[in-house]
């Protein structure tokens, strides 16, 4: 038998081989086929699609399965969707739907490119926790915004871009309050607060006056004079910095004083 008539014959006792064990897969993946209940891809549709995480499950389609067959998992840990979608979730699971407090993210800097001194020149990968590696960031201050725009790239919304002058810019239209993008940010500048919120304070340092004088000329310094002029107890120092109680704010402030009080401008309104 000639090398070419026995290459043949292989060929055709593998082929056979092949499909042989081809059809028995095909029997037993249908004999022993798992039923996916029909409701998990019906929740899953009218989640938004994000994969965002915000829900603690990898994807819409786990937290699909999840809300469906686990009878403790709550409708409304959908985050970008909001009460709407946990509406939803909850008619079709039968379970009861708590109210949600929507919230939107919001940048704790305003050091930008010309308020904010650099500690030297970076030259190396743009991107935000590469250059944290280096000395904490080049930027004087070390809790600010170094503006290399991870949070943006990873927004699954597209509801971030970058400024000119090197801060990320949110849209509050589209952002969904998913968390994605507070974290991604290794500064941790970033954090969610809730809707109609009337003031922010647009500092993240913990750095005492005199250094945050030095490195910025918008951070918040610490003096206290926002907590004396808050009628309401809304705000307090803590680690140096001004902390507003985002409840009392929206609840209680009419008029927010300390906004003409504060002396670098660091509370501002809270555009949304």
């Amino acid at each position: 038998m000639s090398n070419m008539s026995i290459a043949i014959a292989v060929l055709v006792v593998m082929t056979s081989v092949g499909l042989v064990f081809g059809l028995i897969l095909a029997v037993a993946n249908k004999k022993f086929a798992i039923e996916v209940n029909p409701l998990i891809h019906i929740v899953e549709d009218i989640l938004p699609k994000g994969q965002c995480g915000a829900c603690g499950y990898a994807g819409c389609m786990a937290y699909a399965e999840a809300v469906v067959i686990n009878p403790d998992v709550q409708p409304n840990l959908c985050i970008p969707g909001k009460s709407a979608v946990a509406k939803m979730v909850g008619e079709l699971t039968g379970k009861a739907a708590l109210e949600m407090e929507p919230r939107v993210a919001f940048v704790k800097c305003a050091g930008n490119q010309d308020k904010a001194i650099k500690a030297y020149k970076y030259e190396g990968i743009q991107e935000c926790v590469a250059a944290t590696l280096l000395q904490g960031g080049h930027k004087g201050c070390q809790y600010g915004c170094l503006g290399f725009g991870t949070c943006v790239r990873s927004c699954p919304f597209d509801a971030m871009t970058m400024s000119e002058d090197g801060l990320p810019i949110i849209n509050s239209k589209k952002c969904t309050g998913c968390g994605k993008c507070e974290i991604v940010c290794p500064k941790k500048v970033i954090e969610l607060v809730p809707i109609g919120v009337p003031i922010a304070v647009n500092c993240n340092s913990k750095d005492k006056g005199a250094i945050v004088r030095k490195v910025c000329s918008v951070g918040c310094i610490g003096c206290g004079i926002c907590v004396k002029n808050c009628q309401h107890g809304a705000i307090k120092i803590e680690n140096n910095i001004a902390i507003v109680d985002s409840k009392i704010c929206v609840s209680k402030c009419s008029e927010s004083t300390c906004l003409h009080k504060c002396p670098t401008g660091a509370i501002s309104k809270f555009s949304q």
